[in-house]
């Protein structure tokens, strides 16, 4: 069943309501469009005399994850920045959920040399089903500091301060300086004080996020990001000289949370395209190597396609691999255009209107063709997953239901085979197997529960093919 056509009023609002008001955390603001969700967290940080109220959830439980925060509001910061020009009246919704989350990695990074990386007990949280209303659970915060680096979350969040400083360079200059100024700070402690976050956070962080890429992407990531947003020659030596010290050219062709190689690459190839940086061109070479391994015709050991086509790599929750590559690919056929170039891949080459074509091919199969007919995106279309794995999603509102449903009163809803009574729009869940098959339940977590991160890389895609069909 193929998908209706992408149009603003419909997907690409269902979308931002779910990027900027689901997952929101501490007291929400009056114009957020999830009317079901109340007030949560509101004394996050106070264990440790901090403010670190705002932010948002990661996914469907009640902890806030530094980490893959901040790689949500690069992506979101990317996709204005490379895609802005076609999100209509939605652009200003896209900038308010980047300032959301800028706003809580101002407060995460205010004293020199720490960073707060998490509030919440994941295994705490996790034990219980219950609505963020509700939550009573370990609200422990945990840091990085000079004796203890996490260079792999310091240098993910310098990446989306600089990118959001690019955001609001002209829509707020102050705001924006402030974003550049902390940026550096942060990416010169996280390369000064080198190191894994989950080295000395262990039980806290993993296996949720532990970082199993090791952090030096995260500093290459963070230095690519400052370059742009600065320009300082600085930026660019760091790059030059830290290539094969930080490994730029390992696993070229993964791209997430926790591994930013394809996306160093495509970031800083933009440069080299436009006929501005040859000094760049290893990283140029890598993106297309990474481009050739996404081609369906070119058999790649760490890249599938299921018979329905949709793109599958092992580890977590598919359409984060899914959506996070076909920003890529999108982002870099741009880049080839402008500069009238193909990649080279053997006795091929990818053309831009090829790498148009298979990014466009993932989000038709997210939004339903695909052989079940099934769209991955919640509230999209005649049949959409119903059973997703969120406890907000999954239990009464606290308009239908204003008594308090506790930490295992909540277990009933959980093993419920009743849809969900609130419906999260715009939510696209973690999909199906290479198989095409998908299991509409809540315990099947990997497939059916929705992230920020996979919806990020959709807010520039779903811009793109909104005003290009």
């Amino acid at each position: 069943m193929a998908p209706k056509p992408l149009t603003f009023p419909g997907i690409f609002s269902a979308l931002l309501a779910f990027s900027f008001s689901l997952l929101l955390f501490c007291r929400l603001p009056p114009d957020q469009r999830v009317k079901w969700r109340r007030d949560s967290a509101l004394h996050d940080g106070s264990t440790a005399g901090v403010d670190l109220t705002g932010g948002y959830y990661d996914a469907g439980d009640n902890v806030k994850f530094g980490f893959p925060m901040a790689f949500t509001t690069t992506l979101l910061a990317w996709s204005i920045i490379d895609f802005g020009r076609n999100m209509g009246p939605e652009l200003k919704n896209t900038v308010k959920a980047v300032k959301w989350s800028t706003d809580y990695l101002l407060k995460a990074t205010e004293k020199p040399g720490v960073v707060y990386v998490q509030v919440g007990d994941a295994y705490s949280d996790h034990s219980c089903w219950e609505r963020p209303e509700d939550m009573d659970t370990l609200r422990t915060v945990y840091k990085i500091d000079n004796e203890h680096p996490g260079s792999d979350v310091a240098g993910e969040t310098t990446a989306a301060l600089a990118a959001a400083s690019i955001v609001f360079r002209k829509r707020d200059p102050a705001y924006s300086r402030l974003l550049l100024n902390r940026a550096i700070r942060v990416f010169n402690f996280a390369d000064k004080h080198r190191g894994a976050y989950s080295s000395r956070l262990h039980s806290a962080v993993c296996p949720f996020y532990c970082d199993v890429n090791g952090y030096q992407d995260e500093l290459l990531w963070g230095a690519a990001w400052l370059h742009k947003a600065s320009r300082k020659r600085v930026y660019r030596e760091y790059i030059v000289k830290n290539e094969v010290v930080l490994r730029a050219g390992d696993t070229i062709n993964e791209f997430g949370w926790d591994n930013k190689h394809a996306g160093i690459n495509v970031l800083i190839s933009k440069e080299v395209l436009m006929g501005k940086a040859d000094y760049f061109e290893s990283f140029k070479q890598n993106a297309d190597g990474f481009i050739c391994s996404l081609l369906p015709a070119i058999s790649h050991p760490q890249v599938q396609y299921s018979p329905g086509g949709l793109m599958f790599k092992a580890g977590g929750s598919n359409m984060q691999h899914v959506t996070s590559l076909s920003f890529l690919l999108l982002a870099y056929s741009n880049y080839l255009s402008h500069a009238n170039k193909v990649v080279p891949c053997g006795e091929t080459s990818a053309s831009p209107a090829l790498l148009k074509h298979l990014a466009k091919r993932q989000v038709d199969y997210i939004l339903g063709d695909n052989p079940l007919g099934m769209s991955y995106m919640v509230g999209y279309g005649a049949r959409f997953p119903r059973r997703i794995h969120h406890r907000g999603s999954s239990l009464p509102s606290v308009a239908a239901h204003p008594a308090r449903i506790g930490c295992k009163a909540g277990t009933r809803y959980y093993l419920s085979p009743n849809p969900n009574p609130n419906i999260l729009v715009g939510a696209v869940v973690g999909g199906p197997n290479v198989s095409d098959a998908f299991p509409d339940s809540r315990p099947y977590f990997q497939e059916s529960e929705p992230t920020t991160y996979i919806n990020a890389p959709l807010v520039g895609l779903l811009a793109f093919f909104s005003a290009h069909p």
